[in-house]
């Protein structure tokens, strides 16, 4: 653990650096594109118009908050939609990020996990611009937009760390074994609809399952998703011993992670 907050304070020192390869990256990312940093906001859109198309207007959705209002399903999808996109998107990213910055990882004093904080920061950018439709949208279609929205720095600050810690594990994995990239895209895809975005937890067939209940809320994810889709979409306080627990199991899953980072930071220069 000492190790750990001495290398984190001397990360603190490389802010600048950060800060830098973070606006090389949003730069980067939409060079070229006729409508720039726009795409962080059409990208979750068009994702969530699908399916809105697939699931409120094709398979009608059985929840009755839910039934015949297309549009306020479409703003819940959303609430859930635009952090599971910062997420999946770092945890794709940083799956290749040490090979793909090979060249950083071999100068001697470059700090490699700046690689993973620079991948999570840019897509926590890329979904705070996403993050105003939503609030402009609540009003529109007839939600209540309460002061519990200003509890969202909490449930960001919750997800960072899951996402980070997350992010230096697979980062450092892949580089001794490449065929985790592979299998993540499609582990994603199953973690996706283990997670309440496209049904909310009120569904029938989960109250009447004690063990899928059970499964959903092993997953650090569903009470993420959940604490944006009660300050946003149903504007309570979120379940706060819940995001708790999952604040200690982000807390639990960074260190780890770190540790895996840390362990194996010696032998990025020759893999990549």
């Amino acid at each position: 653990m000492a190790r750990i907050f001495r290398n984190l304070r001397e990360l603190y020192r490389y802010r600048v650096l950060i800060q830098n390869l973070v606006a090389r990256e949003l730069k980067a990312r939409y060079r070229g594109s006729v409508l720039g940093f726009l795409w962080s906001f059409f990208n979750p859109l068009l994702l969530m118009i699908v399916y809105t198309a697939v699931f409120g207007l094709i398979i009608t959705p059985r929840d009755p908050d839910f039934e015949s209002k297309p549009l306020v399903y479409a703003l819940y999808l959303f609430c859930g939609i635009l952090p599971w996109h910062w997420f999946a998107s770092s945890t794709l990213e940083s799956a290749n990020v040490l090979m793909i910055n090979g060249n950083l990882i071999k100068k001697i004093l470059f700090p490699a996990e700046v690689l993973a904080v620079v991948t999570v920061t840019s897509n926590m950018i890329h979904f705070f611009f996403g993050l105003p439709i939503v609030l402009i949208f609540i009003p529109i279609l007839g939600k209540t937009l309460t002061p519990y929205v200003l509890l969202l720095p909490v449930v960001v600050f919750v997800q960072y760390i899951f996402s980070l810690g997350f992010s230096l594990m697979i980062s450092s994995l892949t580089v001794h074994f490449r065929d985790i990239k592979d299998i993540l895209a499609n582990w994603l895809t199953f973690w996706f609809f283990a997670t309440p975005i496209v049904y909310p937890m009120t569904f029938s067939s989960i109250q009447k399952s004690a063990a899928l209940r059970t499964i959903l809320n092993l997953n650090p994810m569903t009470h993420i998703v959940q604490g944006y889709q009660y300050c946003l979409f149903y504007g309570s306080l979120f379940h706060w011993k819940r995001l708790g627990i999952t604040l200690l199991a982000s807390l639990a899953l960074f260190i780890v992670g770190y540790l895996i980072f840390d362990r194996l930071r010696d032998s990025f220069p020759e893999e990549v």
